[in-house]
C-alpha cells in the first residue's frame, strides 16, 4: 500500500485499491484553487511554472514565469477585481484568445470571485445570455491588437448595457501602450497591465474561497438550445486536476504542452491546475492553439526545445501530427492524451507508428469536472476508453420513460453514471439575492450524474464507450447542439420537422447534417444557405440537408435519431470508398445502440485498402464478402 499521502503510486490499474484504501478526506489536498498556486509558490518559488509561446512562428521567444512571479501576479489582479467590486458570488465574464495574461486573469477571477470563460466564436446573442445568466458586469477581453473579434464582442455588450468594465488582455510578450486605450462610452475600459500593477502583489485582501465556493462556470450544450452553465467548485476542480497529476510516470521536472482554449475545462483542469499541484512546467502554445497551421510545421522542434513529456490534445490533431516530418529529437514525450471524441483505430496506428508515442485515451465531461477515466500506457486494454479515476465511480443504468434508475450489472451496455467528488452541482438557472440557482436538470440522480453515453463496465472498472444516449454533435472535440440547427431550419416557412446528426468525418471526427420535413418544392440547396445564415456558430452551419417523406420515431412517437445517424455514416463511408474498385454496398446499422457499417467487397477487392479508408472513421465496421 502506498505511504505517500499527497501523491501515493498510481502507475498500473492494480494501484487504484491501494489509493483509495486511504479516505480522500486525509489526503490533504488544498481546498481551493488559490491554496493549491499558495502551495506551488510556497514550495517551488524560483521553479519555472509557465512558459506561453507569442505564436507559432516565434516559439523559441516565449514570456516565462516562476509559481512566485505568478502567485504575485494573481494577488495583484484579484486585488484589482476586488477594489471593482466582484465578490465571493460574483462573475468575472472571460472572451480572450489564450495568453500570458489570460492565465493570470483566470486564476485571479476564481480568487476575487468566479470565473465565467467564453468561447468567443459563439454568436454575439449568445455570448450576451451567457453575461447575463452568470450576471458578470466586469468582463476580461482580448484587446483589439490581439483578438479584434473579442474587441467587438466587448464593444455590443457594452452597448446592450450588458456589461460596464471591460479589462483588456495584451499579446503575449506585446509591449504595452496604454495611452491607445480605446473607449466606449458607458463603460470603464483599460488595459489589466497598467490597472493592476499599483496593487498589493503579497496578499489577497478580500476573503479567499472555501472547498464548496463556486469557482468557475463552463457553458455547455443543452437540449433545448439555450446556454447551460455549469458549476464547478474548488473542490470539484481541485480534486479532479490531483486524480490526473496523481500519475507516477511524470516526475515534478516533466513539462507538459498545452493548445487547448482556455474556456475548455480540459484546458483549464489537465495543463493548468495539475501542473500547478505538481510543480511542473507547461508551455502554452499561441493565441490560436492548434487551431494555427503554423504550429504543427514547428511542432517537433517546440517538444525538443521544450523537453516536452506529455501533451493533451482531441484526435483531428493527432491525424495532423501523423502527417508532419519528425525534423527533432522527441525522446522526452513520454505519451500524449486524447479525448473529446471518439479516436479512430487509424488516427492511433498512424500516429503511434509515426512517433513511436502512445495515444492514450480518456473519458470525461464538463458536468464531471473533466476527466473521469484514464488509460495506461504500459496496461492497454483494447476496446476501452480507460479504468475510472480514484474515488469516482462509475456504472451503467437503464433509465425508464418515466425517469426511473435501474442499476445494471458489469458487462451490460446502458447509461453510463458517474458519482464522486467532481460531479458538479448543477446548472446555473437564475441568480437570487444568495447567489447563484443550481438545478442538475434531470442528470444528476441521487449524486449520480448521467453523462447521457451508453457503455458498459467491466470489473476492474474499465469503460467501453458504445454509442450516445444524448444528441450531441461533437466537431474537433467542439459541441454543438443539434437543436441550434432544428431551430434555425424549423424558422423557414416551408420546413415541417427538422432532425440534426453528426456524420462522420476524416477530419473533424463528426460534422452536422440536417434531415427535414417540407410542405413544399424548396430545395435542399436553399435550405443549406437558409440555415448558414440563421444558425448562430458558424461551425455549427450543417455541411448538407437532406429532405426526406417522414422523421423517425420511436414507438411512443419520440425521435429517434439513431436511424439518421445511421444513413449519415452510410452516405459518409459510401462517398469515401466510392473511387475503390469492387466496394459492392456499404450499408449502416443500429446494433445496441450503436451504429455499425457493413461493406460488402468483390473477392478480387483490396481488403486491406478498404479497412485502411475504414479505419480513419471513429465507428464501428465490418467487411463481407459478397457470395
Amino acid at each position: 500500500m502506498t505511504t505517500d499521502l499527497f501523491w501515493p503510486r498510481y502507475a498500473t490499474p492494480a494501484d487504484l485499491a491501494d489509493i483509495e484504501a486511504i479516505p480522500l478526506s486525509q489526503r490533504g489536498l488544498p481546498e481551493s484553487t488559490y491554496a493549491a498556486l499558495k502551495r506551488a509558490a510556497t514550495l517551488w518559488p524560483p521553479r519555472r511554472a509557465l512558459t506561453v509561446l507569442p505564436d507559432a512562428t516565434r516559439w523559441n521567444e516565449p514570456c516565462c514565469r516562476t509559481f512566485g512571479e505568478l502567485l504575485a501576479d494573481v494577488h495583484k489582479t484579484a486585488n484589482m477585481l476586488h477594489d471593482l467590486g466582484v465578490q465571493r458570488n460574483d462573475a468575472v465574464a472571460i472572451i480572450s484568445p489564450n495568453c500570458d495574461e489570460l492565465i493570470t486573469a483566470t486564476l485571479a477571477a476564481q480568487l476575487a470571485g468566479i470565473a465565467a470563460p467564453i468561447n468567443g466564436a459563439l454568436a454575439v446573442e449568445h455570448i450576451a445570455e451567457l453575461v447575463t445568466r452568470a450576471g458578470a458586469k466586469v468582463l476580461i477581453a482580448a484587446a483589439p491588437e490581439l483578438d479584434d473579434a473579442s474587441w467587438e464582442t466587448a464593444r455590443h455588450l457594452i452597448n446592450a448595457g450588458v456589461i460596464d468594465t471591460v479589462i483588456l488582455l495584451r499579446p503575449t510578450g506585446d509591449r504595452p501602450n496604454f495611452t491607445l486605450t480605446p473607449h466606449v462610452a458607458g463603460a470603464t475600459v483599460g488595459y489589466l497591465g497598467q490597472l493592476a500593477e499599483k496593487y498589493d502583489g503579497t496578499t489577497f485582501h478580500g476573503q479567499p474561497p472555501a472547498a464548496h465556493d463556486i469557482a468557475a462556470l463552463f457553458h455547455t450544450g443543452g437540449t433545448t438550445g439555450k446556454p447551460k452553465p455549469a458549476a464547478h467548485t474548488h473542490a470539484n476542480e481541485v480534486t479532479d486536476a490531483w486524480m490526473i497529476a496523481s500519475n507516477t510516470l511524470l516526475d515534478e521536472d516533466s513539462v507538459l504542452f498545452a493548445g487547448l482554449p482556455l474556456f475548455h475545462v480540459n484546458a483549464l483542469v489537465v495543463t493548468l491546475l495539475a501542473p500547478l499541484l505538481r510543480g511542473q512546467q507547461a508551455v502554452w502554445a499561441g493565441p490560436l492553439g492548434y487551431r494555427d497551421t503554423a504550429l504543427y510545421a514547428n511542432f517537433w522542434k517546440i517538444v525538443q526545445q521544450y523537453r516536452i513529456a506529455a501533451m493533451s490534445a482531441v484526435p483531428t490533431v493527432y491525424a495532423v501530427l501523423a502527417q508532419c516530418p519528425i525534423d527533432a529529437d522527441i525522446d522526452s514525450l513520454r505519451y500524449a492524451l486524447v479525448g473529446a471524441s471518439a479516436l479512430p483505430i487509424a488516427v492511433r496506428k498512424d500516429f503511434e507508428s509515426h512517433t513511436g508515442v502512445p495515444l492514450l485515451e480518456g473519458y470525461g465531461l464538463t458536468e464531471g469536472t473533466c476527466a473521469s477515466v484514464r488509460s495506461f500506457p504500459d496496461h492497454p486494454r483494447p476496446g476501452s476508453v480507460g479504468q475510472r479515476l480514484p474515488y469516482q465511480h462509475v456504472k451503467t443504468v437503464r433509465i425508464d420513460d418515466d425517469g426511473r434508475w435501474h442499476d445494471l450489472p458489469c458487462g451490460e451496455v446502458g447509461n453510463l453514471a458517474i458519482s464522486g467528488p467532481t460531479v458538479f452541482p448543477g446548472y446555473v438557472t437564475a441568480r437570487s439575492s444568495d447567489g447563484y440557482v443550481l438545478d442538475g436538470l434531470g442528470k444528476l440522480n441521487d449524486g449520480w450524474l448521467d453523462t447521457g453515453d451508453l457503455a458498459w463496465v467491466d470489473t476492474d472498472g474499465f469503460v467501453h464507450l458504445t454509442g450516445r444516449a444524448k444528441d450531441l454533435i461533437i466537431r474537433g472535440g467542439h459541441n454543438i447542439d443539434p437543436a441550434t440547427i432544428e431551430d434555425a431550419l424549423l424558422a423557414h416557412p416551408d420546413v415541417t420537422g427538422a432532425a440534426a446528426v453528426g456524420r462522420p468525418d476524416v477530419h473533424a471526427g463528426e460534422v452536422p447534417v440536417a434531415y427535414v420535413t417540407v410542405a413544399s418544392g424548396v430545395t435542399e440547396d436553399e435550405l443549406q444557405a437558409w440555415a448558414a445564415k440563421q444558425v448562430a456558430e458558424r461551425a455549427a452551419a450543417p455541411k448538407s440537408v437532406t429532405i426526406v417523406d417522414a422523421l423517425p420515431v420511436t414507438a411512443v412517437g419520440k425521435p429517434y435519431k439513431l436511424g439518421l445517424r445511421a444513413d449519415a455514416a452510410r452516405i459518409a463511408l459510401s462517398e469515401a470508398l466510392a473511387a475503390m474498385a469492387g466496394v459492392h454496398a456499404v450499408e449502416a446499422d443500429v446494433d445496441d445502440g450503436s451504429i455499425v457499417v457493413t461493406v460488402t467487397i468483390e473477392s478480387d477487392a483490396d481488403a486491406d485498402a478498404v479497412a485502411d479508408t475504414l479505419g480513419r472513421y471513429a465507428l464501428a465496421w465490418q467487411l463481407k464478402e459478397r457470395q
